[in-house]
């Protein structure tokens, strides 16, 4: 892994494009479920129940999109260590995250420098986020302050 921006850590500036700065693997229940959903208050019933989820057509509970995307940037976040230096996020839904009633499921995410533009002290950290072998996040996108 990189050096995290602001660190003193003269391989901040060698980022070089392609370089793995981090990598989860995280396990979502239903549990977590209902967790996110008293937070954020989204009580939509396809978040907790699969009679309801199927018939309005989905495999099953479906996992909050702004969960997912939430717990996909854990990564950047660890690395830059600082939330104030995530400068932009932003992410497409590509695929729901169903989880399992039993096993839940697990979300993948590496995050890899993008782009480098040191002269504007920023960079790009592209994240590929995939649960059950697909992607379930496209073009996620977290743009980092490295000054």
């Amino acid at each position: 892994m990189s050096g995290a921006p602001g660190t003193g850590d003269p391989e901040v500036w060698s980022l070089e494009i392609g370089s793995i700065i981090g990598e989860a693997d995280i396990h979502l229940t239903r549990d977590s479920l209902v967790r996110y959903a008293g937070a954020s208050g989204d009580f939509n019933a396809i978040h907790y129940r699969d009679d309801v989820a199927r018939q309005v057509g989905l495999p099953g509970v479906l996992a909050h999109g702004m969960l997912t995307m939430g717990v996909a940037v854990q990564c950047v976040l660890d690395w830059v260590a600082d939330p104030s230096r995530i400068l932009d996020y932003g992410v497409r839904f590509t695929r729901p995250v169903v989880v399992d009633p039993v096993s839940g499921t697990s979300i993948t995410v590496v995050a890899k420098v993008g782009v480098v533009d040191a002269e504007a002290g920023e960079a790009r950290i592209d994240l590929t986020v995939t649960s059950g072998g697909q992607t379930v996040l496209g073009k996620a996108q977290v743009r980092v302050s490295i000054r």
